[in-house]
């Protein structure tokens, strides 16, 4: 096991070296130039002298190639992800600051997901073709045709119109009141573990009638043991890889993707900060935001590498 998980975490550089690369180079091939956005938005009249100077003092002035190699010699052996074009401060601080936020509200819409999304998924598979069964399998539907961001929108827009209450928007950190933090964070945690559940619904049900129908199963139940037992103890764990693996691809919804829902509830995580440096063209804090998250998503793609073993005995075996 010890070296499977070495083998694993030394695949992930060339992994995160590519990533990096097509990030850092992706982000510049934007059309618009943050030197002409620090001109016109301080209204400095863009002469070639005044440009050059700009541009020299940022750090652009050198090579691309040069530029990466610097920003990736800083990371190494600083840790360093440089400094904020806009703003002059590290983008490792401002990205410690936001990303315990995403993490806090990733955290909320996988437990809503998940709370959801098993019970319903065993139960419509327990029940095939039964009312029970229908009215699941259309509500996952349903979730799956109804957009996270309309959802969000709707909770803002409703409620604050029929009851003249919408969720706050004055963010406070959970430590430091954690019953204010939960009342920003619970409602948009349920509306993206909402949207995120229906997959997981149907792959659960889908794999749960899989393994039902296997001759063990069969062998369980001619002995007598109750549904429970079957499913619990018998069914469960091997339906549950699959799902493990969606989980794990999901992941940078949860880390990344949710720019949408923080815009939405005004919530200051990564998805805000980097919608932010994209239409600012503020490049350092762009390729530190996606060198972060890719970084989260391959960990915690490995961590569910090496939950199969728990789930499945015949996997520790190999």
């Amino acid at each position: 096991m010890h070296a499977y998980v070495a083998r694993r975490l030394l695949s992930l550089l060339p992994t995160l070296v590519i990533a990096s690369l097509i990030v850092f180079i992706s982000i510049r091939l934007i059309p618009g130039d943050v030197v002409d956005l620090m001109l016109s938005n301080n209204d400095i009249s863009a002469e070639p002298k005044s440009r050059e100077q700009l541009i020299a003092a940022l750090g652009l002035d050198q090579p691309m190639w040069r530029q990466y190699l610097l920003w990736v010699r800083a990371i190494v052996f600083h840790g360093d992800l440089g400094t904020s074009l806009w703003q002059g401060t590290s983008v490792t601080e401002q990205i410690a600051a936001r990303l315990p936020v995403t993490m806090e509200l990733g955290a909320i819409a996988l437990v809503v997901s998940l709370s959801m999304a098993l019970p319903i998924g065993i139960y419509s598979a327990m029940r095939q073709d039964t009312a029970g069964d229908y009215a699941a399998r259309s509500f996952s539907i349903l979730l799956l045709a109804v957009p996270s961001f309309w959802l969000g929108t709707m909770v803002v827009v409703f409620p604050s119109i029929w009851w003249g209450w919408s969720p706050p928007i004055d963010y406070v950190g959970f430590f430091v009141n954690p019953w204010q933090n939960l009342q920003q964070m619970v409602v948009p945690g349920i509306v993206l573990g909402t949207s995120l559940s229906a997959i997981t619904m149907r792959m659960t049900r889908t794999m749960m009638l899989e393994v039902l129908r296997q001759d063990y199963i069969r062998t369980a139940q001619a002995k007598g043991l109750s549904e429970r037992v079957i499913v619990l103890r018998h069914a469960l764990r091997n339906a549950l890889i699959p799902v493990v693996t969606l989980i794990g691809l999901q992941a940078p919804l949860l880390l990344g993707g949710a720019v949408i829902i923080e815009q939405i509830f005004v919530i200051p995580g990564m998805g805000m900060l980097l919608l932010e440096a994209v239409s600012q063209r503020d490049y350092p804090i762009v390729t530190g935001v996606f060198l972060i998250v890719g970084v989260a998503v391959l960990v915690i793609n490995l961590l569910v590498d090496l939950s199969y073993g728990l789930l499945d005995p015949k996997v520790r075996a190999r």
